[in-house]
Parts: C-alpha cells; sequence; structure tokens
C-alpha cells in the first residue's frame, strides 16, 4: 500500500463559504416562492436545498499539527491529509483509523476523558468511547509490562523496555495491519524475549552474544545500551510494514526474578568478598616484604629464617584480620 498525500485540499473556507451561500440562496428562493402563492416549482427545489446542504458540511476537515486523515471514498483509499489546515474533500468520504480506541500504556495518545477501560496483558489500553479518527504523527512512548524471560544461563530475570516511536506512513499503518499499536506492543515483546535471550544478565565466561563464535564479556547489566540498540533494530524489522518507525528503545527495569533474588545477591556478596580479601592480602604481604627489606637494608635487627617466619605470619595476621589486633608483650626471649 503506497501512501498518498493529499496537498492541493486547503480550501475549507471556501467551501464553507460556498455552503453558506447556499443556504442563504436557498432561504431567498424560499421565501420568494412563500410570496407568490407558493409557487411548488420554486419553494419545493429550495426545500430540498435546505435539507440536503448539510451534506456538504461533512466534507469540512480541520488538522491541527501533527495530525493525518486517511481517507477512503466507498472502500477504496484516495489519500491522506498531513498537512495542518482547514480542508474540503469528497463529503462522502470516511476517515479511516483502526486503532483510534487503542491507548498504549504509558504513551503520548492518553484519553483525558472520563470512562471505564480495560488492560490486557502486553499494556494496551481499550477504551470504549467514540473518538476522533484522526492519526497521530507525533513522537510516542510505549512502555509495556515487565516481563520474566530466562537469559542464556536460564536465570529467570525481570525486564522492562521503553520504546519511543511515530507513525511515518499512514496508509500502511491503517491497511496493513489489522491495528498498527497493538501489533506494535506485540512485536516489541517478542523482540525483548528474542534478544534477552542470547545475553546473560551479568559477565559470565564461554558465553558468546555476538554470535561470532568468540565469547565476549557482553551482559544486559554491563552491555544496556548495546542490548537497546539490538532490540531497537529488532522490533523495527518487524514493524516496518505497519508504517512504524523506531526512534529508540530503553531498558526501565532490569532485576533478577523474585525466587532467584536472595540467591544471586548471596552470590554476588560473595564474589565481593572474595575480591576484598585478594585485595588485603596482596596489599599485605607487599607490605610484609617491604618491612624485611628495610631492616635487612639498615641492619635493625638480624634475624634468622626461624624468627623471620614469626614475623610474617603475625604481622599477615594483624594485616588481614577482621578485627584490630589485641597485642601480646613478650618481655622474655622468643626460646
Amino acid at each position: 500500500m503506497k501512501e498518498i498525500i493529499l496537498s492541493k485540499k486547503k480550501n475549507g473556507m471556501a467551501g464553507l463559504l460556498l455552503i453558506i451561500c447556499i443556504y442563504i440562496v436557498a432561504f431567498i428562493v424560499l421565501a420568494l416562492g412563500m410570496k407568490f402563492d407558493e409557487n411548488p416549482f420554486i419553494m419545493v427545489p429550495a426545500i430540498i436545498v435546505l435539507s440536503l446542504a448539510w451534506i456538504l458540511c461533512l466534507g469540512l476537515k480541520v488538522l491541527k499539527p501533527q495530525e493525518a486523515l486517511v481517507l477512503t471514498l466507498f472502500g477504496k483509499y484516495i489519500g491522506t491529509l498531513k498537512e495542518a489546515g482547514f480542508y474540503f474533500v469528497n463529503p462522502f468520504c470516511i476517515a479511516v483509523n483502526p486503532a483510534a480506541k487503542t491507548r498504549l500504556s504509558q504513551s503520548g495518545d492518553v484519553n483525558t476523558a472520563k470512562n471505564i477501560a480495560t488492560h490486557n496483558q502486553e499494556g494496551v489500553q481499550q477504551v470504549n468511547v467514540s473518538v476522533s479518527n484522526k492519526m497521530s504523527l507525533k513522537i510516542m512512548t510505549l512502555n509495556n509490562n515487565k516481563q520474566k524471560i530466562n537469559d542464556c544461563l536460564g536465570n529467570p530475570i525481570e525486564i522492562g523496555i521503553a520504546v519511543t516511536w511515530k507513525v511515518v506512513d499512514t496508509a500502511k499503518a491503517a491497511f496493513n495491519v489489522d491495528n498498527y499499536k497493538e501489533f506494535l506492543s506485540l512485536q516489541c515483546d517478542a523482540a525483548l524475549r528474542n534478544i534477552v535471550r542470547i545475553y546473560p544478565y551479568d559477565v559470565a565466561p564461554n558465553v558468546d552474544t555476538t554470535g561470532d563464535g568468540i565469547a565476549d564479556e557482553g551482559s544486559l547489566r554491563g552491555s544496556s545500551d548495546v542490548v537497546a540498540n539490538r532490540i531497537r533494530e529488532e522490533i523495527q524489522t518487524k514493524v516496518t510494514e505497519a508504517g512504524i518507525e523506531i526512534i529508540e528503545a530503553r531498558i526501565t527495569y532490569l532485576a533478577y526474578a523474585t525466587e532467584i533474588a536472595a540467591v544471586m545477591l548471596q552470590r554476588q556478596q560473595a564474589s565481593a568478598i572474595i575480591d576484598a580479601r585478594k585485595m588485603i592480602v596482596d596489599g599485605a604481604v607487599g607490605m610484609v616484604e617491604m618491612a624485611l627489606e628495610r631492616l635487612s637494608e639498615k641492619n635493625t635487627v638480624e634475624l634468622d629464617e626461624e624468627r623471620k617466619a614469626a614475623m610474617v605470619s603475625n604481622l599477615l595476621v594483624v594485616l588481614c584480620g577482621n578485627h584490630d589486633a589485641q597485642p601480646v608483650v613478650n618481655s622474655g626471649s622468643l626460646y
């Protein structure tokens, strides 16, 4: 379906003036007919015109900036009004917008009327009110509900994304899919699942996330920008036929699922403790080496191997202990 832009229909003011003139002339003719002994040859046409002239008013269309109107005439697509202005078109044209009653969660086309609405699983809101069939061309945001997905290691995680998008081809959006907003929401869910299954939550060994056969350090937590770009590209390939452009996709929520969150927290704590201990031991060994070298250089004291071993042991206990050391003063000989 190829979009046709109707750019030469901005004659709404002329159409309105024409309708007003038709009514004025019809009233004058009707008055003259009543004046000349109610002549039916004059009154009947005037009455018919007064009764049917309102149909011309249906051809008057007003568009605000970033709005579009997809028009069909007896089931045939004739074009789209895109620019802001006052238009006059065929009064029998019908505006088509299959997603007029659909509101996306946290989106720019929210409904301000007070009415009862329901949400489905994909975060799409169905509103049971009569709404305008004008199609919005503004940049909007889709914030789908959080999903529970297994990463490449099988760990269940919860993740949510926000997708900014806009309609760029009104004909494709209106006729290529049944409801382009619901279609976008479903494709966002599918793309999110496809990409998340490639990555681990955190950096893991021997995991290839790029598909080149070489293990890398990609992860959902550490490579959020890369993951978001891949999600955006995945969605874009699916929604191009619906006339939608994906501007940006961002991860808004990322966490382990509740059933394994506590275990993973303990694992992270253990890893942090090991790293901290390793750093403490490395520093303590360096300090002991430095102490022995300084004592040897200045000949402060002569220590045999046994005394050196005892000194090293005491220093390591003091430097690597979790609590402050309690010194014991030895007033006698070591032997």
